[in-house]
């Protein structure tokens, strides 16, 4: 007879899709609300989406316990950033912020899969996409979570991304105008949840631009 023993992880995958996307003035990151383990919905009304600063915002699938401790973390080094140089932090220093916290914890990491989206210096749309370890890339999209495999092709097929290894390096801002990739993000939301069993039940919409940051919410399938 084979021995057999209980095994314990410390992780969990909570499931959840998370999109961004930068344009020339403005950047939409997105997220749906369904929070799971297993086949059990936790809750329909989970935020995956979380400011760090005025410009920029991260949204977060995989095991939300490390994602909570994550943005805690990143919250307390902001304020000491602020008391130390009286001002916010950019997207692209939060976003070497991020990369560095996760990296620093690789030998036991966050489960986090983050997507950063924000405005840089010059007011341009910006997205950051990273591992679980915190390698990083600026790109012009992203997504990350259960339902990225369905939403990253789409997304190519529609915004078609310069290469990174074009020289001189092109700008990775996606050509659409705002309302266009709000529209988008709602399109590959409602595909995605047609398949992904973990993405469901309302999607929640950030824009950031020069007026600031605004919310708006899509309801999607609930079963």
């Amino acid at each position: 007879m084979t021995k057999q023993q209980a095994n314990w992880s410390p992780y969990d995958n909570n499931g959840g899709s998370c999109v961004a996307i930068a344009g020339a003035d403005y950047c939409v990151i997105a997220a749906d609300t369904r929070m799971s383990s297993g086949y059990n919905i936790l809750t329909r009304e989970y935020s995956k989406i979380c400011k760090l600063a005025d410009k920029a915002v991260m949204a977060s699938s995989g095991f939300q316990a490390d994602v909570n401790a994550l943005q805690k973390h990143l919250a307390a080094r902001h304020l000491t950033y602020q008391h130390q140089h009286n001002k916010q932090m950019s997207c692209p220093a939060m976003a070497q912020l991020l990369s560095n916290t996760l990296y620093y914890k690789r030998f036991f990491p966050y489960y986090a899969f983050n997507v950063l989206g924000g405005l840089d210096s010059e007011g341009k749309g910006c997205v950051f996409t990273y591992d679980a370890v915190g390698s990083y890339e600026r790109v012009g999209y992203s997504s990350q979570g259960s339902g990225s495999t369905l939403i990253m092709p789409f997304l190519d097929n529609q915004l078609k991304s310069p290469s990174p290894l074009l020289f001189p390096a092109l700008d990775a801002v996606t050509p659409l105008s705002e309302s266009e990739a709000v529209d988008l993000v709602k399109t590959v939301f409602a595909s995605a949840t047609e398949r992904d069993i973990y993405t469901g039940d309302k999607l929640e919409i950030v824009v950031l631009n020069a007026g600031g940051i605004h919310r708006e919410y899509m309801e999607l399938r609930k079963d």
